[in-house]
């Protein structure tokens, strides 16, 4: 247990610590000396070959002892303006004079603004500094030769005084100063305990690291050099602790990260017969420069985790990377969606239908109802209707066997139903399937089993279908497009998302994210101001949550600025046949009706109005002047 050590330079202090100490309740873990100055520098010296976290002193002992450079840190009983006071009450009242000279011999930590308390006591006060305890005699020797009628000072000042006949009082502390002085170490242990546990955690943490890791100073020292760096670098530690970065790995930018403060991430150099990869961080601390620390792999060694990663993943087959949390945004519509989500994950073999426009995220919400259904151990699988021909779909939907078809594999092959047993398949764009596969499809519901195309037998199948489309199913059943019992199969779990212009709230928190994804994915350092987020606002974004990805991913690539400001997005947005955000108001005339519709049904007040449309109240207000929409004055 971290102990206190409490020098006293006198017997009175030593009294007043001991007693102290016994109620606070510390006294096993305070060990309580009496010295003074260079003996109590001694003693410091061999405290610190035990378990002492802190020496407690006072005056010119706590000065010396601090001189001294002593390793455990030293915490200085104050002499505040109260205890001086009493000081030099005692003082005059043992001269029994109505303004007696005072001499006050000490150390500069014990002399501050004190001429305000010798005015309000009625004394003359005259100081005499010292440097070193060396003086004290020199300093009474003065005194001698003054008119003082009393010198006040530490334990050596006033033995000295009494030698010379001098009148003499001691400088004592308080107890509110000792017991403040213990305070502080009791602060000052529990910060060395953290910054030790810190210590520790970062050594475990380099030691068992797979990683090569070096820590180095400003001036390039290596200081630190783990187990990893050992290995990669074929060379052990104390070969390398002291010694310049340059004789270990050369080659690397530790100049320019020093130089500039900088990150530098995702480099490689070649070590002998080896590739590394490497990363530099500087280490700042209190905006000063302290080293830096330098991490690095094998690329051999990333290749074939990555090789074995992805043989894993395909062992899997498929999986639903996607959850709730991932699906970013707080508008109303948006937290709504997601709690009709839930509940239908909770309901584990009813069909699902996900309508929305191109972009809102549809593959997001399946793969999060999945995972948050009791198949989400399962596998995911996913399927494009529109992007395979209506005879190739059919063959990797319901699998053939031996000899179905012309090309055929030998020994057939399962088909996604299949593979997605006791999982989930989403069926993206069911609007485009041909009537034959939404029969089949139909069968599929009904019966829970599939046959390969060329067999005759069926394979029954436990999957739950979720499905997908950003067309309206009703419109193309009333056009024949679609099977009427088909659709009325996947009306009875509806989820409708909501398209990215009618919750713009969420333009602003997804536009963050996908800024923070690209500077990190592309090593950009790019500072967005926040009236580029309200000027996104403005825009349809009809393509939705993947044209806005689309944009600021392009936005990062091609744009140099470092700070990006509303004029800045204006020059890169791309040539399309809008104009970006300026062309809002000709685009967006169909949410003038919404908006209108929606103040009418609020009765004009503006904050029912804004939670309604899924916008704050400054948005629509914004819409509202640019729109030129009048409304009552009702909030």
């Amino acid at each position: 247990m971290a102990k206190i050590a409490f020098i006293a330079p006198d017997k009175q202090l030593f009294l007043q610590g001991r007693k102290i100490i016994h109620e606070l309740g510390i006294a096993d873990r305070v060990v309580i000396y009496l010295a003074r100055l260079k003996r109590a520098v001694r003693l410091a010296k061999a405290l610190e070959q035990q378990d002492v976290s802190v020496i407690i002193s006072r005056g010119g002992t706590a000065r010396v002892i601090i001189k001294a450079r002593i390793q455990i840190p030293v915490v200085e009983i104050p002499i505040s303006g109260q205890d001086l006071a009493q000081v030099f009450y005692e003082a005059k009242k043992i001269t029994a004079l109505d303004r007696p000279q005072v001499a006050m011999v000490a150390f500069d930590n014990m002399v501050y603004d004190i001429e305000s308390l010798s005015a309000i006591l009625g004394i003359n006060l005259t100081i005499y500094r010292l440097e070193t305890s060396e003086d004290i005699p020199a300093r009474i020797a003065e005194v001698a030769q003054s008119d003082a009628d009393i010198v006040v000072g530490g334990i050596k000042t006033v033995l000295l005084a009494a030698k010379q006949g001098l009148t003499h009082h001691l400088i004592r502390s308080g107890e509110f100063s000792i017991r403040t002085a213990f305070a502080e170490a009791e602060k000052i242990i529990q910060a060395r305990k953290i910054e030790k546990e810190q210590a520790q955690k970062f050594k475990a943490l380099a030691d068992y690291s797979l990683e090569g890791i070096i820590s180095i100073n400003p001036q390039k020292t290596v200081e630190v050099f783990n187990p990893a760096a050992e290995t990669l670098l074929k060379i052990s530690a104390p070969e390398i602790v002291g010694k310049q970065i340059d004789q270990v790995l050369s080659g690397i930018e530790v100049d320019l990260c020093l130089a500039k403060r900088k990150r530098i991430t995702g480099q490689t150099v070649q070590q002998g017969s080896i590739w590394l990869t490497y990363n530099i961080a500087p280490v700042i601390v209190d905006s000063q420069l302290t080293g830096a620390i330098i991490t690095f792999q094998d690329i051999t060694h990333i290749q074939e985790l990555e090789a074995k990663i992805r043989n894993q993943v395909l062992a899997r087959r498929f999986v639903a990377s996607y959850r709730f949390a991932d699906i970013i945004g707080s508008s109303p519509q948006l937290k709504e969606s997601k709690r009709i989500a839930r509940e239908m994950a909770l309901v584990d073999n009813a069909t699902v239908l996900i309508f929305g426009e191109s972009g809102t995220g549809k593959e997001l919400f399946a793969q999060s109802i999945h995972n948050e259904s009791c198949r989400k151990h399962g596998p995911f699988v996913a399927v494009n209707c529109a992007a395979l021909p209506a005879n190739l779909l059919e063959s990797e939907l319901f699998g053939y066997v031996e000899g179905a078809f012309t090309g055929a594999a030998k020994k057939g092959k399962p088909g996604l139903f299949e593979m997605a047993h006791r999982g989930t398949i989403f069926l993206d764009e069911i609007s485009e399937m041909d009537k034959y596969g939404q029969s089949r499809l139909l069968r599929v519901l009904q019966e829970r089993q599939v046959m390969r195309l060329g067999d005759d037998k069926y394979i029954p199948i436990d999957v739950r279908i979720i499905a997908a489309t950003n067309k309206k199913l009703g419109d193309l059943v009333k056009e024949g497009q679609f099977r009427q019992d088909l659709f009325y199969r996947f009306k009875v779990l509806t989820l409708n998302l909501a398209p990215l212009r009618k919750r713009s709230a969420d333009i602003a928190c997804l536009a963050q994210y996908f800024v923070r994804q690209f500077t990190a994915k592309y090593n950009k350092q790019v500072e967005i101001v926040p009236a580029v987020y309200r000027y996104l606002q403005e825009y349809d974004w009809p393509g939705n949550v993947r044209e806005l990805m689309y944009f600021l991913e392009r936005l990062i690539i091609i744009c140099n600025e470092q700070v990006i400001t509303v004029d800045v997005v204006k020059q890169y947005w791309d040539d399309r046949e809008d104009t970006g955000p300026d062309a809002a108001v000709t685009v967006r005339r169909p949410e003038v009706a919404e908006i209108v519709a929606a103040l009418e049904k609020c009765n004009s007040n503006i904050s029912r109005t804004a939670e309604l449309l899924g916008m704050d109240r400054s948005t629509l207000y914004r819409k509202l002047k640019s729109y030129n929409i009048e409304t009552k004055k009702t909030y």
